[in-house]
């Protein structure tokens, strides 16, 4: 029996950690940002077919001061550099970069003197996205792993420390956070078969295997 049981209805127990990470996860409010054909699909997601304000980030603000998400859509220049630095500075702590596309993420088909090779030379990156351009529906993936990554992140210098040691010990979960595909973490028995693929060391397999079960158009001589 636990301490659940014994109280009334309408009270939770969780700790200050998990709080803030929680509001932190379901309030991400992401920059007026995009740099080039990747911002369309971005503009995309969050059109009403797509519907990014079923998360709590319908609001992209204006203002750096008031964001906390930088989705980097789009290769990045020499030019543009300094500026998407600037930017990410005046952004409110804590904030989180997401690099939407291959250009973004390692300069693309752009390889060249006038791009970036990677926005992660320009400033942090904590979720890669890749495609060109990456469809709304990936984009929206990428963030629900990002929404799963904050909601485990450390709070404060202690527990970044605690973190650290946990490393040390190898008490580490058998999927890292934010790498379980969304379609799998909701539901029980996916994220079951998933976990145990990853300690198989075969989750591109199962990946597989679950895309060809479900492409109705190869099954039944090629009929609908």
């Amino acid at each position: 029996m636990g301490i659940e049981e014994k109280l009334p209805s309408g009270i939770l127990l969780t700790s200050v950690e998990k709080l803030v990470n929680w509001t932190r996860k379901t309030s991400t409010w992401g920059a007026t940002f995009g740099l080039a054909c990747c911002a369309i699909e971005m503009m995309a997601a969050g059109a009403p077919h797509y519907d990014l304000g079923r998360w709590g980030m319908e609001v992209f603000r204006a203002s750096p001061r008031q964001a906390d998400l930088m989705i980097v859509a789009g290769r990045v220049s020499q030019k543009m550099a300094p500026v998407l630095r600037q930017i990410y500075d005046q952004m409110a702590e804590p904030r989180w970069v997401l690099s939407m596309g291959v250009c973004a993420s390692s300069g693309g088909m752009f390889n060249n003197y006038a791009i970036v090779q990677g926005v992660d030379h320009v400033v942090p990156v904590d979720m890669y996205l890749p495609g060109c351009p990456p469809r709304p529906e990936m984009l929206i993936d990428a963030i629900l792993k990002l929404r799963e990554k904050i909601m485990h992140e450390p709070l404060g210098a202690n527990g970044r420390k605690m973190l650290e040691a946990r490393k040390e010990r190898g008490d580490v979960p058998v999927v890292p956070h934010g790498s379980m595909p969304s379609s799998y973490r909701s539901d029980k028995v996916k994220r079951a078969e998933w976990t145990q693929a990853v300690r198989e060391g075969r989750e591109e397999q199962l990946r597989i295997e679950k895309w060809m079960q479900e492409q109705r158009h190869l099954q039944g001589g090629g009929r609908w």
